[in-house]
């Protein structure tokens, strides 16, 4: 069985990589071979896992110009079949999607549509989620397009809010609940789509 080359663009501690790196060790994620992480900016949490695992990571200032052209010839360069934006808070460019031509999957802290698109990110979510006063948030996989936070969605799982969450809380809880589940189940899916549609043109 042929495997996927993955990226992995990152922008903080790395949880979300951290899951993705142990689900390829215990074998969930087998479709797909963690290739490459993307820092887009240095000293992050990030960069120190990806070098535990020994995966070759590149770090690409996102305030330097020239900042998607650069992440274009990293993910060239690695022969990535896919993305994944794991804890990434860039927004990429039509003009990237369209130029990298290939699956980007992102994970996003809310059930999507509510509590998504420009602005909501990182604990802004949750903070929103809680102001509101809903009863049940989660987590969404979905593969990224032109639209923040607007393309189909691959996978979702519901949380629920207790009484007495703060944003910092319930991020933790959407965290091990959701986002550390459902990140390697979404990335073993499209690695192995490719995968097989690689091996049905040989």
């Amino acid at each position: 069985m042929l495997t996927t080359r993955i990226a992995v663009l990152v922008s903080g501690g790395g949880t979300n990589l951290q899951a993705l790196i142990d689900a390829q060790a215990s074998g969930e994620l087998k479709s797909g071979v963690l290739a490459l992480v993307i820092a887009d900016k240095p000293g992050i949490g990030a960069i120190a896992r990806a070098e535990q695992a020994e995966i070759p990571c590149e770090v690409i200032p996102r305030k330097e110009p020239g900042f998607e052209e650069n992440v274009l010839r990293a993910l060239e360069a690695s022969q990535a079949g896919m993305a994944v934006l794991a804890g990434f808070l860039g927004i990429l460019s039509g003009d990237f999607i369209r130029r990298f031509g290939k699956p980007i999957i992102n994970i996003h802290p809310s059930l999507i549509p509510a509590f998504c698109g420009k602005g909501f990110y990182g604990l802004r979510v949750h903070q929103a989620v809680l102001d509101y006063g809903v009863k049940i948030t989660g987590a969404t996989v979905h593969l990224v397009n032109e639209i923040t936070d607007g393309g189909k969605i691959l996978l979702q799982r519901a949380v629920d809010i207790l009484p007495g969450d703060t944003p910092e809380t319930l991020q933790r809880r959407v965290m091990e609940q959701a986002e550390w589940k459902l990140l390697p189940q979404a990335a073993e899916l499209v690695a192995a789509e490719i995968a097989e549609e690689k091996e049905s043109t040989l």
